[in-house]
């Protein structure tokens, strides 16, 4: 029996990170979360937890992307020529509509380690099939196993400049284009995309930290009360990792009902005029490069309220997360003394009061 991973619910502080982590959870389109801070605080125990809390995902039975088979539209090449076999004739009509196999598999969680080669990543020729039957076909690689769950990128400004600008594209499309050795493959590469670093170790590419929806900070809890009560909680789930769940399930299954309620009311969800002319003013004031300020901001509190129970965005939803959705979007100012969230709190007090 597989060992279950640390609870989610039972991880300690680091409010930001998990609020980030449920919010693209409700809705993926929010574009992923950043998260800088010091090593040995949880990022990735955190990914791993949430991952495993979620239910499982309906996926076509054997297809290697995990395609959704009540969707019509973004199914592979294999899918859509299964779901949908070319036939004519009285019958053409039910086989059109004829939904494909389906069945349950856990929610993705794809490691993306540094040393990682494009081919890796990507996908290329399958060499092993090519060299018993003659036949090409393609070989998945990481962006089609992380399709519809989380890709995890630890120390991601670090990655190299080729596997980043791979990255850029997928993020943006939500599809990956392999062109190699005679193979020409698309396919769905849509993940909520989950990067972690230390910001003394270098800063990461703007181009990629503006893919990012939100951006958490994460530091070393200095509470002493909850160093302990981190340490007790770690020595429990090592001693007896079944029992230590055990304890938690509860917790566990009252959030599990959260974002399943958060999931559906999202689209009911309403965001008055007058809040977006405050999101679009205070991504103004703080003089924010592009249109992906309101968009995230939108996209945020919407899911926020969603979180929350509320049918309405209101204020101090955006209040709750304009940190998060914008402070990796501000001009850097070498000769700015102010924190970037002091920046934002202060824009707030003056456009949202």
């Amino acid at each position: 029996m597989a060992v279950p991973p640390y609870p989610f619910v039972a991880l300690v502080g680091q409010a930001e990170l998990k609020l980030a982590l449920l919010l693209c959870i409700v809705n993926p389109g929010i574009g992923g979360v950043m998260v800088m801070g010091h090593r040995g605080t949880a990022k990735s125990t955190a990914v791993r937890a949430l991952a495993a809390m979620l239910p499982p995902i309906r996926a076509v039975a054997g297809c290697l992307y995990a395609c959704a088979p009540e969707r019509t539209a973004g199914l592979c090449d294999h899918c859509r020529i299964d779901g949908v076999p070319a036939k004519s004739g009285k019958d053409a009509h039910a086989v059109a509509h004829r939904k494909p196999a389906a069945t349950s598999i856990p929610v993705p969680v794809v490691d993306l380690p540094l040393g990682a080669t494009e081919d890796r990543v990507c996908g290329t020729l399958d060499i092993e099939r090519a060299l018993t039957t003659g036949i090409q076909a393609f070989a998945p690689g990481l962006l089609a196993r992380a399709n519809r769950g989380f890709l995890y990128i630890d120390e991601v400004n670090l990655l190299e400049d080729h596997l980043v600008d791979v990255l850029l594209d997928v993020a943006a499309s939500g599809v990956n284009v392999v062109e190699r050795e005679g193979v020409s493959v698309r396919h769905p590469a849509r993940f909520v995309l989950v990067g972690s670093g230390n910001p003394e170790e270098g800063d990461l590419r703007p181009q990629l930290l503006d893919r990012f929806g939100l951006h958490a900070r994460i530091t070393t809890i200095t509470d002493v009360a909850e160093r302990v009560e981190i340490v007790k909680r770690r020595r429990d789930y090592d001693n007896d990792p079944f029992a230590f769940a055990e304890r938690w399930e509860k917790e566990t299954a009252k959030l599990q009902r959260k974002i399943k309620a958060a999931q559906k009311r999202l689209p009911n969800v309403e965001l008055d005029d007058s809040v977006l002319f405050k999101i679009a003013e205070l991504c103004v004031k703080l003089e924010i490069d592009g249109h992906r300020g309101e968009l995230t901001l939108s996209r945020t509190a919407t899911a926020l309220a969603a979180l929350e129970g509320h049918d309405t965005v209101r204020i101090e939803d955006v209040k709750r997360i304009a940190i998060l959705s914008l402070r990796h979007r501000l001009r850097k100012d070498p000769l700015e003394t102010q924190d970037d969230a002091v920046r934002i709190e202060r824009a707030i007090d003056e456009v949202l009061n």
